[in-house]
């Protein structure tokens, strides 16, 4: 992240995708999805939007057409739905007049708008229900923020990827097994959520909804609807179960196409961008990470995190009181966050053939 006089990291940054070979794709007359995350309103270690302008510069200049993207989340918030997702995405700084290209919501306004797509090689999900937008471009970016997460043990291109490109029913297939619920405190019997159900899985008793689960087929429509949030995921599935199922959603949003990626190493905090506040970095800025390979990418940003001195005002001082991680038995990640294993993410990957964990890393300063 050293940048001399007169050289800032966004002219550092595109020379570095340069050299990484961004110009080996034929990007002439091509529409590019930048998957990116347009944070959740209160966080600021996210990117800002001088990266991805720079990288839809570049784009541009090879022939392609990039638009910046994401899909919805399953958690009731600000960025649940496209109209609010938009509001956000501008509130942080993204629109057409800072970046250079239109923001599109992957799975359309309410989530739903999604592709069922063939996952090859799959163990835990044979289809990913990706966001139509993503699937309907022909080249696929990824420009991903390098943290930790408290599900996954680090957040980086395969989870910006998976996670990030799977529509409301995706995620609820990566979180559990896609049943949502109804929190009867919060329902007020309006029976918009049963205009939505094709399946017709929702009944009224005493005048609140119920999800008939033989007949729900987890598409996530009545989440959607319901202005209430009352409707949410059942948010079961372990942290081991979403690293597997998070690299084989990825694996089915590259696969068959061009794709590239990019990892920023800056403002490393301990959570996922998706919190509503960041806690301060654990490691000093390391720099920017790019290449074709996600799985070789994510691995060697692992390793420059845990190679770094970890700051000792950060959440890691307070890890360090744990036995294990003061002998040195726990690396950063695992420090942070001690229910998780960041290695099975990259090791099923791995093992689907997404990519691999070898890499060699060049230097571009």
């Amino acid at each position: 992240m050293r940048a001399k006089v007169g050289e800032s990291l966004l002219v550092k940054m595109d020379r570095l995708i340069q050299k990484a070979g961004i110009k080996d794709i034929d990007f002439k007359q091509k529409y590019v999805a930048i998957k990116i995350h347009f944070g959740e309103p209160g966080n600021l270690s996210i990117l800002r939007p001088n990266y991805a302008k720079a990288l839809a510069d570049r784009i541009k200049k090879l022939g392609g057409s990039p638009f910046l993207t994401d899909c919805n989340t399953l958690y009731p918030g600000r960025r649940s739905n496209a109209l609010a997702h938009l509001g956000v995405a501008a509130e942080n700084g993204f629109s057409i007049l800072s970046t250079g290209c239109q923001n599109i919501i992957a799975d359309g306004i309410r989530g739903t708008d999604d592709i069922d797509v063939p996952i090859k090689n799959g163990v835990y999900c044979k289809i990913a229900h990706i966001g139509r937008a993503l699937m309907d471009a022909d080249i696929i970016i990824s420009l991903n923020h390098f943290k930790g997460h408290e599900g996954t043990g680090f957040g980086g291109a395969l989870k910006n990827l998976g996670m990030g490109s799977g529509s409301r029913a995706g995620k609820m297939a990566m979180h559990n097994e896609g049943k949502p619920r109804v929190d009867g405190k919060e329902c007020v019997g309006c029976k918009i959520c049963a205009r939505f159900c094709a399946h017709d899985a929702i009944s009224f008793n005493g005048g609140k909804a119920s999800i008939n689960h033989s007949k729900c087929v987890g598409c996530g429509r009545c989440i959607g609807a319901c202005s209430k949030d009352a409707i949410e995921n059942e948010w079961s599935s372990g942290n081991t179960a979403l690293s597997y199922k998070i690299a084989e959603y990825a694996k089915a949003v590259v696969d068959g196409r061009p794709n590239f990626h990019i990892n920023i190493v800056t403002q490393v905090s301990p959570n996922c961008d998706c919190h509503e506040e960041n806690d301060a970095a654990v490691v000093p800025d390391i720099g920017i990470f790019a290449g074709f390979d996600p799985v070789a990418l994510d691995q060697a940003c692992i390793d420059a995190v845990n190679a770094a001195q970890s700051i000792a005002t950060s959440i890691v001082s307070e890890r360090k009181k744990i036995p294990s991680y003061e002998k040195g038995g726990m690396d950063h990640f695992t420090g942070i966050h001690p229910a998780t294993d960041w290695r099975i993410q990259l090791s099923h990957a791995e093992k689907i053939h997404l990519g691999t964990t070898k890499y060699e890393l060049i230097t571009v300063k």
